[in-house]
């Protein structure tokens, strides 16, 4: 999923994120508000890990939530 969607249906993704890195306070997720570089900033704070790897979680984390959301033509015909 492209982070423009995401940002768009943050309320609805950010349940996920906070499973996926339970170390980002609530300050913090106010502030990501489902954009990718505020994301990958606190993974990499929050996580001491390189800008790189951060990305790569980010990124495999957007991609999963492809997945697991419907299609909206096919929820829309249900």
């Amino acid at each position: 999923m492209n982070w423009d969607q995401i940002e768009g249906k943050w309320k609805q993704f950010a349940g996920s994120a906070r499973e996926r890195w339970g170390q980002i306070t609530d300050d913090d997720w106010q502030t990501i508000a489902g954009k990718k570089e505020q994301l990958v900033g606190r993974i990499q704070e929050r996580y001491a890990i390189a800008r790189a790897e951060a990305e790569k979680q980010a990124d495999e984390w957007s991609h999963a939530q492809k997945q697991s959301q419907p299609d909206d033509h096919l929820a829309s015909r249900l």
